[in-house]
């Protein structure tokens, strides 16, 4: 007897619909600290969600607040303050260091035509002070608010807001634009003087036809021609519209915006913040040359941490040449600023070094260096795409931030001076760990696991020494979802696959199973390697895994050797091997599952996206014995052609095992290595149906890798099905883009699996 997985569409719909709406913790801000007329203080807390709009097919943010009583010590009590409610438009808010006053950059759709307008709001306790129109202000582009290089930031004298757009570009005219006639005769016909020179106003099409005045036009009146179709470099995948980011300064008195002078033009800044002193702006800058690399989800790029001073326009470089900087983070006496640090190029994502600026000694210093190989009891090195906004204790001497340990995600709190560290959540529950703000002590996080949705938790710090005693409060719980157990397994790869330099290296993997039924039901299996390679699956709630494991699938989510959280040697070990180390490790956690634990080794399955699905295609050709179906997302099936399309061109080379430079030209020997080391080499040994999932508009993995696949596989018998996703880029991540794929994906394994 097969034990039946859910099979009808409406029930499997009525399930993705019923996981989906759990909601997303996103960010966190805690209020100035009240004293009652006890003596006692309390705070407010402001949070934001996500959740998926099914309905309105879109992700909604909503707030909800918190008040916090405590006496410095520990959290006395904490509950919710009144219900949720929807957050409109807001693309970027930030509390003043007071917390008198908030700035919202908000996008308001524009009554005359389609166009989206951005406005830059002033509230204080009361109401709405200040709305300045930027777009109608001109003075730049789009406002960014992206993680990237967006920010908004407050002087600490709350007179001034800083932020990063996109520089104006000049209005371009075609050659044979006709011209609006004069009304009236000429100036010249009526024999009076021209006026003088009269900037272009806002909304006017066209300068004036004219002579200009002792022959100096005004560069604003002339309007470039053949200028219409140059080409605007980009950032690549998911930052399509960011080319030439300029950092620009909201005087919130005068209601006045001006962009900064003083950025050399190599440079593209973000993550701005003020100076100690408000006499200039730290940033991080990017160098764009030769051409720009894909920014997203690469902590790779050279850049460096700058400062530019308002009063003489000179800007200066505080830290190293030739190494990726980012997270800048200011500490509350404002005397040091932490931040990140990898090397430039090799791998997207490495265990990264937590490097300290002392702003008046001018001195850099190693707080955290790379580590080599993870053990438990000790800090498992920093693998993170960024710090926490507001992460330093208020002695300005500790910071805490969160990294993935293996397959959990913990917290640490740092001492900055002598570098040690202590684990915050050793002793609590196993999952998934965020840190989301620090105020005063006062410590909010996130929490959840793979039958766990998002918690909400906070904690106040304890002193310096006493920090492993933290006593964690919930907040805001999630009941967990029935039916799913899990656990995570250790596996050792045989002596034959240890890698020749990096050898003695584990790894692991997470199980997922339906906890209902008899312990004798063999249950078909879903194999979910991670994309990157460079990334890692950490045991936090996960949509897609979970609605498998409640439809009635065993799901195993696989960190081969590469992934991150493990030591910086495990990364190492994968460039050059892929195609065969990361495959041998996924392939052997599946014999061994399949070995040790109750499933159906006739009914198992592979989904995987972009390096993931690189995975599956590869272990669908190199063990067709042992999977039964396929469904991959945006899959990489051949680096060779690859190279030529995508925005991370390095990452091609660098993990084919060859040296990446920006004027590199692949040899014929680089290119067969190349497709010797993809999916394609083995599409002839393919029998099992394959399910393709391709985003239109993916800069990463374009969707001709896809096609190349599915056309292979149409052209040797192989059952295939394109599923073509217009307006998403390589996450899929749209809303509906991701319930399609759910059902498409789910009815596609119920089918060939025989279920």
């Amino acid at each position: 007897w097969v034990p039946q997985v859910l099979s009808s569409a409406e029930e499997m719909a009525e399930l993705y619909r019923e996981l989906s709406r759990h909601p997303g913790l996103k960010a966190a801000c805690l209020g100035p600290d009240v004293t009652t007329q006890y003596g006692g203080k309390y705070c407010s807390l402001y949070t934001e969600w996500s959740q998926r709009d099914l309905e309105r097919g879109e992700h909604i943010k909503f707030c909800r607040q918190y008040l916090i009583f405590h006496d410095g010590s520990s959290i006395v009590y904490s509950g919710p303050a009144g219900t949720c409610s929807e957050i409109k438009d807001e693309l970027l808010s930030r509390e003043s260091p007071s917390g008198a006053l908030k700035a919202v950059l908000r996008k308001v759709h524009s009554k005359e035509n389609k166009e989206e307008k951005q406005f830059l709001e002033v509230w204080d306790q009361n109401c709405k002070v200040k709305s300045i129109d930027l777009t109608a202000l001109d003075k730049h582009g789009t406002v960014y608010d992206d993680d990237h290089f967006g920010c908004l930031a407050w002087s600490h004298s709350e007179t001034h807001l800083l932020y990063v757009a996109e520089k104006k570009r000049p209005k371009a005219e075609s050659f044979f634009q006709s011209k609006a006639p004069e009304l009236g005769a000429s100036n010249e016909d009526a024999g009076r003087p021209e006026k003088a020179d009269i900037p272009l106003k806002v909304g006017s099409p066209h300068p004036r036809a004219g002579r200009c005045q002792q022959g100096s036009c005004r560069a604003d009146r002339v309007v470039p021609q053949g200028e219409q179709f140059v080409y605007h470099e980009d950032w690549g995948e998911a930052l399509s519209k960011r080319s030439v980011p300029v950092l620009c300064v909201m005087d919130v008195e005068a209601s006045s915006v001006s962009v900064l002078e003083g950025v050399p033009e190599h440079l593209s800044p973000g993550q701005a913040f003020w100076s100690p002193d408000d006499t200039g702006v730290v940033f991080v800058g990017w160098w764009p040359e030769p051409f720009r690399l894909g920014l997203q989800h690469c902590t790779n790029r050279r850049s460096a941490l700058f400062y530019v001073d308002l009063t003489s326009g000179a800007c200066e470089q505080l830290s190293q040449n030739n190494v990726a900087v980012w997270s800048p983070r200011l500490s509350p006496d404002r005397c040091r600023i932490v931040y990140l640090e990898n090397d430039a190029l090799g791998p997207h994502q490495q265990c990264s070094r937590l490097r300290l600026y002392d702003w008046y000694t001018k001195e850099s210093s190693t707080v955290l260096a790379a580590v080599p190989r993870q053990a438990w009891g000790a800090f498992p090195g920093i693998y993170c795409g960024a710090l926490p906004g507001l992460c330093w204790a208020a002695d300005s001497r500790r910071l805490v931030l969160d990294t993935a340990q293996r397959s959990q995600q913990d917290m640490f709190v740092v001492d900055t001076v002598t570098g040690a560290t202590t684990s915050l959540t050793a002793d609590a529950p196993q999952g998934s760990w965020s840190v989301l703000t620090i105020d005063r002590d006062i410590l909010v996080a996130r929490f959840s696991a793979p039958s766990c949705p998002h918690t909400l938790k906070v904690a106040v710090l304890p002193g310096a020494g006493l920090e492993a005693q933290v006593r964690w409060v919930c907040l805001q719980d999630a009941p967990p979802v029935p039916s799913i157990s899990w656990g995570i397994r250790t596996l050792q790869p045989p002596p034959e696959q240890e890698h020749p330099q990096y050898g003695g290296l584990d790894f692991d993997a997470i199980l997922l199973r339906p906890s209902e039924g008899s312990a004798t039901q063999k249950r078909p299996l879903v194999v979910m390697p991670h994309g990157g390679p460079h990334s890692v699956f950490t045991a936090s709630w996960m949509l897609y895994p979970a609605a498998l494991c409640r439809v009635g699938f065993a799901v195993l989510l696989v960190n081969y050797r590469g992934s991150l959280g493990f030591g910086q040697d495990s990364v190492n070990s994968l460039p050059g091997n892929v195609g065969t180390q990361d495959v041998r490790d996924v392939q052997l956690c599946v014999e061994r599952v399949l070995q040790e634990e109750s499933l159906d080794a006739g009914r198992v399955a592979l989904v995987g996206g972009s390096h993931g699905g690189f995975l599956a295609c590869h272990l669908l050709g190199q063990f067709p014995d042992t999977y039964h179906a396929c469904v991959v997302r945006n899959p990489v099936v051949n680096i060779a052609s690859m190279v030529a399309a995508t925005d991370i061109p390095d990452w091609c080379l660098t993990e084919t095992g060859l040296p990446y430079a920006y004027d590199t030209l692949p040899d014929p020997a680089q290119w067969t290595e190349m497709l010797h080391k993809s999916p394609m080499r083995y599409v002839d040994q393919v029998r099992a149906p394959v399910l393709l999932m391709l985003g239109e508009d993916d800069r990463r993995v374009p969707p001709q890798q896809g096609l190349e696949y599915y056309r292979a596989l149409k052209a040797r018998g192989v059952p295939t099905r394109l599923l073509w996703y217009p307006g998403n880029n390589h996450a899929l991540a749209g809303v509906e883009a991701e319930a399609d794929g759910f059902m498409n994906m789910v009815l596609w394994l119920v089918k060939h699996l025989r279920c």
